[in-house]
């Protein structure tokens, strides 16, 4: 090593970039340098590398400099230097795509392409190609057909390159060349062969039989070129996967595994796994070849076989076991990057009974590769802790390990998340993966980690077999961290608190001490637990809002709290009316996949419409200090191939119904002005306003809204609305859309009934964490009104899982613990529903389902905070 070392004056000396530093305007006052005479080729040839330096660091040209530079760089074609001449040809590839008159250079490279010095007439084929367009192409396609059919190499492949960038300019490019790119392929040059295959497919493409009568030939005859067969068995696949048939395509595949060049074996091992149709029988040969590939004394076969096996485990493990031998002997390979693919394939492949060993194995190599491989071990043991469950003792143990090891965030996160995976899929591993989240806390570096372990311990904690030994570990961090980490820590003590009353007194002294904390977060909640708890015996349901808080949606708190703010603040702010927070599913990770795409936050239906609800200035007055209840499907009003076409959103507030209609004017020779959708409101309903569409020209959408206040009585909230479209009609000239004369004639358009439903007024609310059943036998302490009937389906509901989303459809509401999944040949199920009608008044609803000879009967419990809407309910199914 003392061999490579450098002393501080060496390195003062020579080291660094010497283009660290440049700057445009300078690098662009030197190519002025260009214009001299005679031309100075070391100095110029240095300038330009420059200029070509800059480009590739990303630094933009302005057209007038680039054209400047262009035009100095073109003076150089007059020295016979060889390194000057091939820069000024990248020079002209790099700044044909922003300078102007690039065509200037087209004869000194037309020259240079046609002459006899070989080292300039590559280089001259690129640049030319990229200044050519449409129009220029015919006048060099001669010279090009010359070139692609040249003895010299470098010059046939830049040329057959060339013409295939060329098919941007000129899609028939190709197609007009094939007869010269045919004789290519006969080159003795390995490359030339190789790009002469390309421009021959590139020319038949679109035709499946010139390309399928291509293939057959060419599999005849067997191309020299290594890259050419590679080529051939990707065209190979291509047909093979537009078409099941092709028997010799897949022998010919499989005998490109007996090929004496590795490139060639490989390409058609990683083929045949990669082909959709392919079975553990057929994969067998390819499976054998990267097995022996992953003894090969070359690096880069050892890494293409093994990633190669690790993504067929993905698919077909026992195809890849017989090759767990060889891969457990890469384990210590020296490059990093091949013994962590071997590891993760591994684990996808290994028995239950090699688990053991396998830990042991990795267990020193994990502490030698970077965080980024780290995480892709973490991932496959996932993986490994679902496949073989009753090894979690094992595996536990080994993340614990992990986790006590130097690491980053995102490494440290993916061990809690594989603990917590494991924990949630496995009942047995709940207790020894909090005992090991409680360690880690212990010495976690990482807030936003540790409050989120705080929130788990909090979920999960009480409902162990030894809650108590948890509060230790949680107390220990509102006196040791930061103000956020003890602001979590006082949440999960308050939910030990609630759910567990023989530690309630303890707590409430460990959180009386938090209510003198320094930050005025962890002083406020500490408080507002203290006072909730001091009250368990007297309100249930305020313990049950802390033990599951809801999840309400932030965008909708916030315009509410604002709007209540801005009114009179008369009434106190009524939270029940905020709608519940979209759950997003978080998406399954691939296993090889190393890092992960922050989701951008995402809005609800609701809140979306309550956005551009609020930017109509006549509806302002009316849903302010209000939150959008629910928003309904579309609903159509006409039929889809009429003159006008309307559409209906129905927006629920606690007390507004806002009809919004989108109306769409198919007839190009009328203009519609003062369009609205006149309603006629059912017994208890009030007209409030019609906020007209002022107009409506062809194929535009214009959108019309009205407003009725519901009834006082629910019962007669669920109604069939007569709506009628009225406006003023204006014929037009259809070319321009004017009008031909300022009056227009009165016209309406008779529309479907509009039906506002049970549905439209009942929103389900996520059950996320709530135990359900607790739930429904609290309602009778909480006062709820309790009724229930028994109904018998109609005809058209056959099973009971045409029943379940028949209900839930029809009332509207949430599905509580997936009882709306039925299990097969099932002949009972329970259905549980959650949610709130408009207003904020909460339902439970308990629906048992029996099929008998395909009749299905339930008996239908509905409980809610309003008996009117309990009764509802029973009546609207009746």
């Amino acid at each position: 090593m003392n061999a490579f070392k450098r002393d501080k004056k060496e390195e003062e000396d020579g080291g660094g970039n010497p283009f660290s530093n440049l700057e445009k305007t300078t690098v662009l006052q030197e190519a002025r340098t260009f214009n001299d005479t005679p031309v100075n080729p070391r100095k110029c040839g240095q300038i330009l590398t420059k200029i070509l330096y800059l480009l590739n660091q990303g630094e933009q040209l302005g057209t007038t400099e680039a054209t400047e530079a262009f035009f100095a760089m073109t003076k150089l074609f007059q020295s016979r230097d060889v390194v000057l001449r091939r820069l000024v040809y990248l020079g002209i590839k790099e700044l044909s795509t922003v300078a102007e008159d690039v065509i200037i250079v087209t004869s000194s490279l037309t020259k240079d392409m046609t002459g006899k010095e070989d080292l300039y007439r590559a280089a001259a084929i690129r640049a030319l190609c990229t200044i050519t367009d449409s129009g220029m192409l015919a006048a060099i396609e001669r010279y090009m057909k010359q070139a692609i059919v040249d003895k010299s190499p470098s010059v046939a492949s830049a040329a057959l390159v060339s013409s295939l960038h060329l098919s941007g300019v000129s899609s028939d490019v190709a197609r007009r060349w094939a007869n010269e790119a045919q004789e290519a392929l006969n080159s003795d040059s390995v490359m030339v062969q190789y790009h002469a295959l390309g421009v021959l497919y590139q020319a038949r493409k679109s035709d499946r039989h010139a390309v399928i009568k291509l293939v057959a030939k060419l599999m005849k005859s067997s191309p020299k070129s290594p890259y050419a067969a590679c080529m051939l068995i990707r065209m190979a696949c291509k047909l093979l996967d537009e078409s099941n048939e092709g028997n010799e395509l897949m022998e010919f595949i499989e005998s490109c595994l007996r090929h004496k060049s590795e490139m060639v074996v490989y390409e058609a091992a990683h083929a045949i796994v990669n082909l959709a149709r392919s079975g553990i029988r057929e994969i067998a040969p390819a499976i054998s070849v990267l097995q022996h590939f992953c003894s090969s004394s070359k690096p880069a076969l050892r890494f293409a076989a093994v990633r190669t096996l690790n993504k067929v485990a993905m698919t077909h493990p026992t195809a890849v076991t017989a090759c767990n031998l060889d891969l457990e002997n890469l384990i210590t390979d020296s490059n990093r990057s091949i013994a962590t693919l071997a590891i993760t394939t591994l684990l996808k492949t290994g028995a239950e009974s090699s688990v053991d060993r396998l830990m042991k194995q990795i267990a020193t190599f994990v502490s030698e590769i970077s965080d980024e491989f780290k995480v892709v071990v973490v991932q496959a043991i996932r993986t490994l802790c679902q496949k073989y469950p009753r090894k979690h003792t094992v595996l536990m143990n080994f993340l614990s390990a992990m986790l006590r090891d130097e690491g980053g965030l995102e490494y440290k996160a993916a061990i809690a998340d594989t603990i917590i995976a494991v924990m949630e899929g496995n009942a047995d591993a709940k207790e020894a993966g909090l005992a090991h989240l409680c360690e880690f806390i212990e010495d976690c570096e990482h807030t936003s980690l540790a409050v989120r372990i705080l929130h788990l311990l909090g979920q999960e904690g009480p409902s162990s077999k030894n809650p108590s030994r948890h509060i230790r570990f949680i107390y220990n961090r509102v006196i040791l961290e930061c103000a956020s980490v003890r602001a979590a820590a006082v949440t999960a003590l308050a939910s030990f608190a609630a759910a567990c009353p023989d530690l309630l007194p303890n707590v409430l002294v460990l959180l009386s001490r938090c209510q003198l904390d320094s930050d005025d977060e962890v002083r406020d909640r500490a408080a507002y637990y203290c006072t909730i708890l001091s009250q368990q015996k007297n309100n249930d349901s305020n313990i049950n809002m802390l033990i599951h808080p809801p999840q309400l949606s932030t965008p909708s708190l916030e315009r509410a709290l604002l709007n209540y703010v801005n009114s009179n603040m008369d009434t106190p702010f009524d939270i029940s009316q905020i709608p519940t927070a979209q759950v997003i599913e978080e998406p399954t990770q691939a296993e090889t996949q190393l890092t992960s795409r922050p989701q951008q936050p995402r809005l609800t239906r609701e809140e979306t419409y309550a956005e551009k609800l609020s930017q109509v200035p006549q509806l302002a007055p009316i849903i302010q200090g209000s939150v959008l209840f629910k928003s309904s499907p579309v609903f159509e009003l006409t039929e889809s191939e009429t003159e006008y076409n309307v559409k209906c959103i129905k927006h629920t507030f606690s007390d507004y119904l806002i009809l919004q209609f989108d109306c769409l004017n198919t007839l190009s020779d009328q203009l519609l002005e003062d369009v609205s959708v006149a309603v006629e409101p059912p017994e208890g309903y009030e007209l409030i306003c019609e906020i007209p569409c002022v107009k409506l020209a062809y194929n535009e959408l214009g959108t019309t809204y009205t407003v009725l206040q519901y009834p006082d009585d629910v019962n007669a909230g669920v109604a069939t609305i007569p709506t009628t479209l009225k406006f003023v009609a204006k014929d037009c000239d259809p070319s321009t859309g004017l009008p031909e004369a300022e009056q227009g004639y009165q016209d309406e358009y008779m529309l479907e009934d509009l039906d506002v439903t049970l549905a439209d007024q009942m929103k389900g609310i996520k059950t996320r964490g709530m135990d359900m059943n607790a739930a429904w036998e609290a309602t009778v302490t909480r006062g709820f009104t309790c009724i229930d009937d028994t109904f018998a389906l109609g005809a058209d509901v056959t099973s009971l899982e045409a029943a379940v989303k028949s209900l839930v459809g029809f009332l509207g509401l949430e599905p509580a613990d997936r009882s709306d999944r039925v299990q097969p040949s099932s002949t009972s199920h329970v259905l549980l529903l959650h949610g709130s009608f408009r207003g904020g008044k909460e339902i439970f609803a308990r629906a048992r389902l029996a099929i008998a000879n395909s009749q299905v009967t339930m008996q239908l419990s509905v409980r809610s905070s309003d008996p009117d809407v309990a009764s509802l309910v029973l009546a609207s199914v009746g």
